[in-house]
């Protein structure tokens, strides 16, 4: 009897750690994209006046801090209906006109990390993709994503709504 019960703790043990190895491993991602009928430039100053955020931006409430490669922002997201959460993610990529990239943790790197990308693809000289999305990892990135997926998927698409609306707006 003893035997069999070290034998179910060791094979629960494994079960166990190679669920915790796939999970560290796997990436999940959320990603919503808006055509907007302005050029990237355009579409590419409303996303980068960080300071404009709290008059247009109903996900993204507050961004603050140098938006250089490996420099530190300071956000504060919130979604319909739940507490505003503050990250100090690095920044990753700053690529004019087209591709601006950061990578934030809740809490310890490697629990659940985010990186956050706004992506521009001109389609016409005057219209643009405007993409956003996030690919998450850590040892609880599966638990959390069933958590806050949906909610954060909504907060895209109200930022991508509103970000067309400012940019479109501007050039009336």
């Amino acid at each position: 009897m003893k035997k069999i019960i070290k034998v179910a703790t060791v094979v629960l043990l494994a079960t166990v750690f190679v669920l915790v190895i796939l999970n560290i491993f796997t990436t999940r991602s959320l990603k919503s994209e808006i055509l907007i009928d302005a050029p990237s430039d355009e579409v590419w100053n409303v996303l980068m006046n960080h300071e404009a955020y709290p008059a247009w931006n109903p996900f993204i409430i507050k961004i603050s801090g140098s938006t250089k490669t490996g420099d530190f922002l300071k956000t504060t997201l919130q979604t319909e209906g739940n507490d505003p959460m503050d990250f100090k993610p690095i920044v990753l990529k700053n690529q004019f006109r087209q591709e601006f990239r950061w990578k934030g943790k809740l809490g310890i790197k490697g629990i659940f990390d985010g990186e956050h990308y706004f992506i521009l693809e001109e389609v016409t000289p005057n219209q643009t993709r405007f993409i956003q999305g996030e690919n998450f990892t850590g040892l609880f990135s599966g638990l959390l994503m069933k958590m806050i997926g949906e909610d954060t998927k909504e907060g895209f698409i109200s930022m991508n709504k509103a970000l067309k609306t400012r940019v479109e707006g501007q050039q009336k």
